[in-house]
């Protein structure tokens, strides 16, 4: 039997046919930016050739134009809500082929346990789904995760190809303090020549030299024109997200130039199913990009190959001699409608839809040995916050931004607690450890939701994910919170102490097994439900609450710990 290699090599000289050939398109190089013309010739699902070529089938492309298969460089696939398999399903109508995913999320509820699920899931996707490893589990002290994700366990995982390094390094002040346990995991990706991605949220000028030193050259973190340019100037690749809450893209635009482009390229970050179903995904991001007036053909190479530079993915990224086919057909340049999908040769989507669509998806035996909840028994009066003072730090919401402001306002207090007010927006907000059943109650005072009645609750809470639960009462908050424990996990809303509705999350509280339209209708009537109960619209309700808790990001976050102070980067008491 004769090899792939000179197989290849024969139909590339023309002496045996293509297994496919695709005639009739007009082929976006994202090498030279220009439109090429000529049969492009398929073989095992790698390119062989571009031009005069004759295959076993033939597809006619009717003059439409082929572009390479758009790349996430950043993406957590938990935050979608489904499992692999679903989210890649989802991605694929978008003309997404290949992401690099931060599996942080389950790492941090269920550790190497986690990991192997997400990897074992990836495997039956119908895309390339690629992993950086964890950097932060624990993300810092002050907070209780599920698991603990030391040097030593990262290890078993570099020699699997689908993994390429080292995921978002989160605690800035470790790597510049040069602490012991972040300087494992570094110099161990540096041993074996792997990538390191940042996280900079907040870090400006002398202190940003701490991250290309320790050989971290990506940041999804920068959110202006000026915090990118600082990066770019580094040499480092700047990631621009455009997610569900953390919207970029149009502060970053102006330090885009012609002559840094190529050090830049297109993230969603955190993206709802949602949003994926009613925007896309990097589709989305291109065509805003095109609208704020780039160039089609710089949009399209930002989206594909400056990516898979940035990874060293050299087989994927562009059309070409050598590289894997995945590819996608559209009529329009600016507007993008994705028409057909191709991947490893095979195409999976025809007239924007798949071809084929199976009711079951393969079962992953490992989502038995995921954990479960572990809350220690609750009252009411678990949820009271004491307070000495009228005047009270307050996290006050940036609607659509991770950042947060720490206001510093007079509250009500009756017999010593916290007293939340409709009328000044002043909310209560508690996270509740699920892990290990530590007890541990995190309590403050939240602006921004609008909340008229009810609770909201979510075991989606990053990076350690805990119960996050927002309410204007305590009795509605209680029975969210122990809705969500029967549940094990998911999201909720509640009103006079009855469901209105809810989202089972049973992969780890964070991911559904259901199908991607399943859920994208259990979240619409979940978001509905908020809502009716008074959730502003400005932002979503669910995914802007799982961010509360973050404590890495500026200014005042929540955890199972208390009010935690970024700029001090430590817990502070809440008045």
């Amino acid at each position: 039997m004769e090899s792939l290699l000179k197989k290849h090599l024969l139909v590339a000289s023309k002496q045996q046919p293509a297994d496919l050939v695709i005639k009739n398109a007009k082929i976006v190089n994202v090498f030279t930016r220009k439109i090429m013309s000529g049969t492009l010739a398929i073989s095992d699902g790698k390119i062989i050739g571009i031009g005069e070529y004759e295959g076993k089938q033939t597809y006619d492309a009717n003059h439409q134009y082929l572009v390479p298969g758009f790349i996430d460089g950043h993406v957590h696939i938990e935050s979608s809500l489904l499992c692999p398999q679903e989210f890649a399903k989802i991605s694929v109508l978008h003309g997404v082929t290949t992401v690099v995913t931060d599996p942080h999320e389950i790492g941090n509820v269920a550790g190497s346990t986690g990991l192997k699920f997400m990897l074992e899931d990836a495997k039956k996707a119908p895309m390339n789904i690629f992993f950086m490893l964890p950097s932060c589990v624990p993300v810092t002290p002050f907070e209780t995760n599920g698991a603990v994700l030391d040097a030593e366990t990262l290890a078993t995982f570099l020699e699997m190809p689908e993994v390429l390094g080292l995921a978002e390094v989160m605690n800035y002040q470790a790597v510049a303090n040069a602490e012991t346990e972040i300087l494992d995991k570094l110099q161990l990706m540096l041993d074996h020549h792997k990538k390191i991605d940042g996280h900079a949220a907040g870090i400006t000028g002398d202190a940003l030299n701490v991250y290309p030193v320790a050989g971290i050259r990506t940041d999804h973190e920068a959110t202006t024109a000026e915090e990118a340019r600082e990066r770019l100037d580094l040499g480092m690749y700047l990631m621009i997200r455009e997610g569900t809450v953390a919207k970029d893209l149009a502060a970053l635009f102006p330090a885009i130039t012609p002559e840094n482009s190529r050090r830049c390229f297109f993230v969603t970050d955190d993206k709802l199913i949602n949003d994926l179903v009613s925007e896309g995904s990097i589709d989305y991001i291109v065509r805003k990009v095109i609208e704020l007036g780039m160039d089609p053909l710089q949009a399209i190479q930002m989206a594909t190959l400056n990516a898979a530079e940035c990874f060293g993915l050299s087989t994927i990224g562009a059309v070409a001699p050598g590289y894997q086919a995945d590819f996608f057909l559209t009529d329009n340049l600016e507007t993008l409608p994705i028409r057909e999908v191709f991947h490893n040769g095979e195409q999976l989507v025809n007239n924007g839809n798949f071809i084929s669509e199976t009711s079951e998806q393969p079962k992953n035996s490992l989502i038995e040995h995921l954990p479960s909840m572990a809350v220690a028994p609750l009252t009411k009066a678990s949820l009271n916050l004491p307070l000495s003072s009228n005047e009270a730090h307050i996290i006050e919401i940036i609607p659509n931004s991770l950042i947060t402001n720490d206001l510093l306002a007079e509250v009500t207090v009756q017999s010593g607690v916290f007293v939340p007010s409709i009328e000044k927006d002043y909310l209560k907000i508690a996270v509740i450890e699920r892990h290990k059943e530590t007890g541990n109650i995190g309590l403050g005072i939240v602006k921004g939701f609008e909340l008229k009645e009810g609770a909201l609750a979510t075991t989606i809470s990053h990076d350690s994910h805990n119960i996050v639960v927002v309410g204007t009462n305590d009795e509605d908050m209680l029975f969210a919170i122990e809705q969500l424990i029967k549940k094990g996990g998911g999201m909720i809303a509640v009103n006079h102490q009855q469901e209105l509705a809810s989202l089972p999350l049973k992969i780890g509280g964070l991911m559904s097994q259901k199908p991607f339209l399943e859920v994208n209708q259990e979240l619409t009537s979940l978001t509905n439900a908020a809502h009716q109960i008074g959730a502003s619209q400005l932002f979503d309700p669910f995914l802007t609450l799982s961010f509360l808790t973050l404590s890495v990001i500026p200014e005042l976050k929540i955890t199972d710990m208390g009010l935690f102070s970024f700029s001090k980067f430590q817990l502070i008491p809440p008045c």
